[in-house]
Formats: C-alpha cells, structure tokens, sequence
C-alpha cells in the first residue's frame, strides 16, 4: 500500500506540470484565434473603403475632362486635382491615406464650386451622372469608416486587456491605425448644384 500510495503521488506530481502545459496552450490558442478573428474582421472592413475610395479616384479623370470642357482657363486648378489624386492613390496606411485623401477632397470643392458658375456644365448629362455617382460613394465611404473604426476599436482594446496585452505583441499582433475623417472630410465635396444663384453668378462671371 505504501509503495502504490508513493507511486500515485509521483504520478501526479508528474502530470500536473503536464495538465498546466496544456491548459497554458490550450488559452495561447484560444487568444491567438480571437486575435486573428479581429484581425480579419479589421482588414475586411479596410478593404471596403478602400473598394469606395478607388471609385472616387477612378471617377475623377472623367470629371476633370468634363469641367476642362466650358472651364479651359482652370488649368492649374485641374493639375492640382490630378497630382493630389496621385498621391492619394500612392498613400500607405489610414492615416496617410486619409490625409491625402482629405486634401484631395477639399480640392474637388473647388472644382464643383467652379461648377457653380457654368449653367450648360451643370446641365450636362455626364456631370449630372458624375454628381449621382460621387454622392453614392461619399454615403458608402462613411458607412465603411464607421465600421472599419469599430472593427479597429474592438481590435486595439483587445490588445489592451490583461492578461492578452502580456502576449499579443509576442503574437505579432500590433495595434491598428483608425481612420478618422479630418476637418477637411467633415466639410467634404458639395454634390448638390441646385443653387438658385447660380445663373446670376454665371452672367457676372462673363462681365
């Protein structure tokens, strides 16, 4: 009895250490999942702005050609727009990328408000369209930045709660970058010409 009662006290001490083992990688793995599940969920909601962003940048050579056509003498204004949508289109990051992407828009505004002085522009067809279009995925860019936002606050405060902040960053995981919309973006590109003024401003511009 004695010999069985040692032998069951050192089976024991045995798998104790190996019991703990499996309990400290079984939650290893279970942080690592929900970490990646996050993750995926942040780059998920990233690429949908980044989906509505390109078809604002793809949208702009089409608007410039059809304000260059009754605003010829803008030409600067146009260059402008062109290499501000280059480097929004090359920016890496959120925050790069909405800085330059809040600089391009404040841009646009000059160019919709150059617009304002031109009826027959305004009427035109494929104008009319642009406007419809940059309307929609003004909508669709702030729907995707309030979820990309939520998805990165639920990422970063995971990040930050014990014990999961001891070994996230040997994980590899990082917190991520939020995209917040600047001044500039909050005062984002008028859409809508349907000012009453707006013959009077043309017949001024001609005087």
């Amino acid at each position: 009895m004695e010999l069985f009662g040692l032998s069951g006290v050192a089976l024991l001490l045995l798998c104790c250490p190996l019991v703990l083992l499996v309990v400290v990688i079984g939650y290893l793995i279970s942080v690592y999942n929900g970490l990646v599940k996050l993750r995926v969920l942040v780059e998920e909601a990233w690429s949908g702005i980044d989906v509505q962003l390109k078809r604002r940048y793809d949208l702009i050579p089409n608007l410039v050609e059809t304000v260059k056509g009754y605003a010829k003498h803008e030409k600067k204004l146009f260059e402008k727009v062109t290499e501000l949508r280059t480097a929004a289109m090359s920016a890496k990051g959120p925050e790069e990328i909405g800085k330059a992407d809040a600089e391009l828009a404040n841009t646009l505004k000059t160019v919709f408000a150059v617009a304002e002085n031109y009826p027959e522009l305004k009427a035109n067809e494929n104008f009319m369209k642009l406007q419809d279009e940059l309307s929609s995925i003004e909508e669709e860019v702030q729907g995707a930045r309030r979820y990309y936002n939520g998805a990165v606050r639920d990422f970063n405060m995971k990040l930050q709660v014990f014990p999961t902040n001891l070994i996230a960053g040997l994980l590899g995981f990082k917190a991520r970058e939020f995209f917040e919309a600047t001044e500039e973006e909050k005062k984002a590109v008028k859409v809508d010409f349907s000012d009453e003024d707006s013959s009077e401003s043309a017949e001024k511009s001609k005087e």
